[in-house]
Formats: structure tokens, sequence, C-alpha cells
């Protein structure tokens, strides 16, 4: 089947923009919010994806919809997070009150105390984490999103775990 026959085209109506984003603003939104730790930050990035979405209307292939808008979200974060404005107003401002989702309430300190120690991870690292633990992605999967080779992804994923082994023990020490 050819890479035409399988996309999902918004000009074409096969997949509606209201479907989208019924299916997956709020993942889109809590992935900007987790990379930014700003709750209107991360509304005014969901937003930018989905007018995206709705002017460039991309040919999407279908099953690989959501991968799509979590890229463009991830880019978004990116230029954002690398403006001068965002380092001096939102860095080191964690809380992720869209996460934990609601069948882990009875392990909300633990979930705060893991969710402020992935806000600290540098970008590249919290990515990684994000997209793996919080969105589902594969390791091959993730590496298609980013640009970047599977051993890449997997080399970050794991100095991650050693980076936020570290910093949790160490917040048990103090």
């Amino acid at each position: 089947m050819s890479q035409q026959a399988e996309s999902a085209d918004l000009s074409s109506g096969s997949v509606s923009f209201d479907e989208l984003y019924e299916r997956y603003a709020t993942d889109v939104l809590r992935v900007a919010y987790y990379y930014l730790g700003n709750r209107e930050l991360a509304e005014d990035v969901t937003q930018d994806v989905f007018v995206k979405l709705l002017t460039n209307r991309p040919s999407l292939e279908e099953g690989r919809e959501k991968a799509w808008l979590l890229k463009v979200a991830l880019n978004r974060c990116r230029d954002l997070w690398r403006s001068s404005w965002i380092k001096k107003v939102v860095l080191g401002h964690p809380g992720f009150e869209c996460f934990p989702a609601p069948d882990m309430i009875g392990r909300l300190a633990d979930q705060q105390t893991l969710s402020d120690a992935v806000s600290r991870l540098k970008p590249e690292f919290k990515e990684v984490v994000l997209l793996f633990y919080y969105q589902g992605f594969s390791v091959t999967e993730i590496a298609g999103m980013l640009d970047i080779a599977e051993g890449t992804v997997s080399s970050r994923l794991s100095r991650a775990r050693e980076k936020l082994q570290k910093d949790l023990k160490g917040d048990e020490d103090q």
C-alpha cells in the first residue's frame, strides 16, 4: 500500500480536525506542560500545534497523527525554552497539575517527586522520557519523531534514568 493511500489528509476530510483535537489535545497539552512547567505556555503551545494542523493541512499517515502532533509540540516547546525570556521567567518552576492520572492519586507524593525530578532534566533527556514513559512511544518511534538514531534515544533514556535515580536519592538524603 502506498504512503499516499495510508495518509489521512485533512483537506480530503478522511480525518477531521475536530476528531484529532478531541483525541490528542490533552496529550499535546500534557507533554508541553511537562516540558515547560507552565500551564499557560503549554496551552499556547497546544493552540499553536492545532493552528498549524489546521492551516498547513498536512497529509498525516494513518495511525501516526499523534506522533506528528507531539513532534510539532516538542519543536515549539524547544523554541520557547531557548528564548531568553522563558529561561528568566520559568526556569526552576516545576509543577505538574496535569499529571498524575486519577488512578495514581494514592501515590501523589511519589509522583510529584518524580515529576519534579523529570522537570529538572536537560531538554534532550526530558523529551525522550516524556515520549517513552508518559506517552508510550517505542525507541524506534521516538527516533523517527526526533530525527535521531535509535541508539541515541536508548542512550538518552539510560542517562536520564541515571540522572533521575541520583536526583531522587539526593532528595531522600536532604
